[in-house]
């Protein structure tokens, strides 16, 4: 122990000489720190932790001291290893926005406004925002269900519910007209009910937060109608009843007569009489009349009178009275006419006034007419007026010049004078504004010194001044030659113009088309004028949908016969547009060009010794492909026989020997095959509706191949030699084994030999005595090839 004891002092105390560094003695929850008094270091333990800081340094629980005083209000503390955190409670969030905070930055605990939640407390719901909490209430027209208010909506069942008042109790003497619903707010509304009428109180009935019904307060008593209507020319006849369907019966009083109508009133189920149709009407007869006046006011016993519009009162009483006797006492009134006419002006400038029995009109005077109306008329019923005639500016007058004018409107004078160059040869030189508002005159007539204007044929004058004259040429016509100018001359004769028109012909006709390629025409243009032109043409098929030939050219030319020579394809619909660019006029025509020949394929002719031979050809792509087809003929070799390449069908013999054999083997489209094709003659399968049929052994066939084009009613067609195909017998069959043994030895000998012949040559080569193909009339100068 004392051996321990005195290590331990010797390892805490430094050897002489030497100074001790305290900062390496610190504990790892320390932190070396200056003294105050700068005297040397000093060991403390880090924040969060306590202890002399060599030895030891442990945690220190912030949260001992309780969470309100080291985190605040409303909040949970949480001890760390060297550290510490808070959390707030339930219904409160932290101001700093974390889940976790340390409130040295000033983060506490707020109240959460649970509230701003929409709908938090359901429909009809009410939220009040309490400290740490919230709860609810019902809005007005709702009313709590499974609880009571106020409620938690997360810890009770309660809810609000709309209040609904159920059915509506029947209300005496009303009917019910109409209902918006049952629940807060609606409203229902009742009518009093057949007999009964409206007296007091509200016919409305609303559906109140309580769930009861509020009214209605109407007040429907039993329909009564009082007493009857009367008036002063009637009187009645009536038991007092007032109830509904109660009658009163009237009459025409004393000094009035019944002029007709329907005399019974009835007190109907709405309270109230109907009104009766009786008309009286008093003794004295018809209003009297007086002349001149209209009545103003009566009730068939007095009557008042007064002047009409124009009339005003002369003398006289304005009451007619109907006497006890039933006789007028007649108004005494009398109305004499107005004269309008008095008043100056009244019918404005220039108009002259007429009066007329209780009226007047107006007309205008000489040099005026009407405005805005037609004559005669009246100012203050009417918008016209009289305005002075203005005739206006005056118009040129030929070969005159204008003098002197006073004036345009009515009456003025103007005075003309002949132009220069002319004198005057009769009639008057003034020319005056009339009442119509036209200039009348002048009559005047000036000649020129030359006399009348040279006549050109085809042409107008276009300007002249009695010394000058210019002429174009008339429409239709254009200038062929000569001066388009005459000219007066010192001796009063004429120089006349030499100008001559021609007729206009379209710069482009007798368009025509020569042997499918050249089109013609003739131009019509000014003589050793150039003209440029544009030719223009578009083919189309209706057998080849995508095609479409489209080419221009263009030339220049002085001559009046032109033609262009076109590079046209077959079988093409083409439209031809010429258009001779500076006259801008463009001709067309159409043309379609013929089906030519098809092509025939080039054959590898071979002769074979069996009955399943396979034939080959090649081919080019051709523009006429969509409307062309290959056909196989097989003929048996019979004697003599004649093939017609023409023949729109089956081959038919032309000799005694009949030839049934020869038929047609297949039918292929062209635009079906490609352009190396090998055919198997006898396959036994159908091509284009034509069944292969296998040959016969031991006869000779020829194989014919026919190309054939058809275009609308149009067909073409070539043929070719394809093929000859020899029948063999049994002997012959055992005379090629022998014959190929030969062929072996032969073979060896000449092994590095070979030769391959290539040789072209007309149909007629192959119509040889030894084939006894006499005359094989297919497509002439054809070329093969034989392999």
């Amino acid at each position: 122990m004392i051996v321990v004891f005195l290590l331990a002092v010797i390892a805490g105390t430094p050897a002489a000489g030497q100074i001790l560094d305290v900062c390496t003695t610190c504990h790892t929850n320390a932190t070396c720190d200056n003294k105050p008094n700068s005297s040397g270091k000093v060991c403390n333990c880090k924040y969060g932790f306590v202890g002399n800081g060599r030895t030891y340094c442990q945690d220190k629980d912030e949260c001992q001291i309780g969470a309100s005083k080291i985190c605040g209000q409303h909040t949970q503390c949480h001890n760390t290893y060297g550290s510490y955190y808070c959390t707030c409670l339930s219904g409160y969030s932290p101001t700093n926005y974390m889940a976790t905070f340390i409130p040295n930055d000033g983060t506490y605990c707020q109240d959460i406004d649970e509230c701003k939640i929409t709908g938090l407390c359901g429909q009809g719901g009410w939220c009040r925002n309490l400290e740490g909490s919230f709860e609810c209430a019902c809005l007005l027209g709702y009313q709590i269900h499974n609880g009571a208010e106020p409620f938690h909506p997360h810890r009770d069942k309660a809810s609000c519910k709309v209040v609904d008042c159920g059915q509506l109790a029947p209300v005496e003497d009303t009917v019910l007209l109409s209902v918006t619903g049952t629940t807060y707010g609606n409203v229902a509304t009742y009518v009093c009910d057949e007999g009964f009428i409206w007296a007091s109180g509200d016919n409305t009935s609303v559906c109140g937060a309580n769930g009861l019904w509020r009214g209605p307060t109407v007040v429907c008593e039993e329909a009564l109608c009082g007493s009857p209507p009367i008036s002063e020319s009637t009187g009645l006849v009536w038991n007092g009843s007032t109830a509904p369907g109660s009658t009163v019966l009237y009459f025409c009083k004393k000094g009035f007569f019944n002029k007709g109508g329907h005399n019974v009133s009835v007190c109907n189920e709405n309270g109230q009489w109907t009104p009766p149709a009786l008309s009286c009407q008093a003794k004295c007869g018809p209003v009297p009349f007086l002349a001149n006046s209209e009545v103003v006011w009566h009730n068939r016993s007095v009557v008042i009178h007064r002047c009409m519009d124009g009339y005003h009162i002369w003398k006289g009483s304005n009451i007619s009275v109907c006497g006890s006797s039933g006789v007028w006492q007649k108004a005494t009134l009398r109305c004499r006419d107005i004269d309008e006419c008095r008043i100056t002006g009244l019918c404005g400038e220039g108009g002259w006034c007429r009066n007329l029995e209780g009226s007047f009109e107006c007309t205008c005077q000489l040099g005026y007419q009407v405005h805005n109306g037609a004559e005669p008329f009246h100012p203050q019923r009417d918008k016209a007026s009289c305005k002075v005639v203005d005739c206006g500016q005056l118009a040129p007058v030929e070969d005159t010049v204008l003098l002197s004018v006073t004036g345009t409107t009515y009456g003025n004078v103007a005075t003309y004078v002949c132009d220069e160059g002319f004198i005057w040869a009769s009639g008057d030189n003034t020319s005056v504004c009339g009442a119509n508002g036209l200039w009348r005159g002048p009559t005047a007539v000036c000649e020129a010194k030359c006399g009348p204007v040279p006549f050109l044929a085809n042409s107008e004058v276009v300007w002249h001044n009695r010394s000058v004259v210019i002429y174009r040429c008339m429409d239709g016509y254009h200038i062929w030659k000569g001066s388009n100018i005459s000219v007066c001359g010192s001796s009063g004769v004429w120089q006349k113009a030499t100008l001559r028109c021609r007729v206009i012909k379209p710069p482009i006709n007798h368009l025509y088309v020569v042997n499918e390629k050249c089109v013609h025409w003739k131009a019509e243009k000014y003589e050793e004028d150039t003209e440029a032109y544009k030719v223009t043409y578009i083919g189309t098929r209706n057998y080849q949908r995508s095609f479409r030939d489209k080419r221009k050219q263009f030339l220049n030319s002085k001559a009046d016969q032109l033609a262009v020579c076109l590079n046209l394809l077959p079988a093409t619909n083409y439209n031809i547009s010429i258009t001779a660019l500076s006259a801008r006029f463009t001709a067309s025509i159409t043309t379609n060009t013929s089906l030519p020949v098809p092509p025939v394929p080039v054959v590898y002719y071979r002769e074979f010794e069996t009955p399943v031979p396979t034939l080959r050809l090649h081919r080019s792509a051709n523009t006429l492909d969509p409307i062309s087809l290959y056909q196989v003929f097989v003929l048996p070799v019979e004697e003599i026989m004649v093939f017609d390449c023409s023949f729109p069908g089956r081959p038919e013999p032309i000799s005694k020997n009949k030839l049934s054999g020869g038929y047609i083997t297949a039918q292929i489209l062209v635009r079906h095959v490609g352009t190396e094709v090998n055919f198997t003659v006898g396959d036994g399968i159908h091509y284009g509706g034509f069944y292969n049929a296998p040959l016969e052994n031991g006869r000779n066939y020829y194989i014919i191949l026919r190309a054939v084009s058809q275009w609308n009613t149009a067909i073409k067609s070539s043929c070719v030699l394809w093929a000859k195909i020899k029948g063999t017998s049994y002997v012959l069959r055992v005379s090629s084994l022998a014959a190929a043994s030969v062929g072996l030895v032969a073979l060896a000998i000449f092994s590095g030999y070979s030769c391959i012949w290539y040789g072209r040559y007309r149909v007629e080569t192959l119509c040889t005595p030894q084939t006894k193909l006499i005359n094989c009339l297919i497509q002439r100068n054809t070329t093969y090839t034989t392999i």
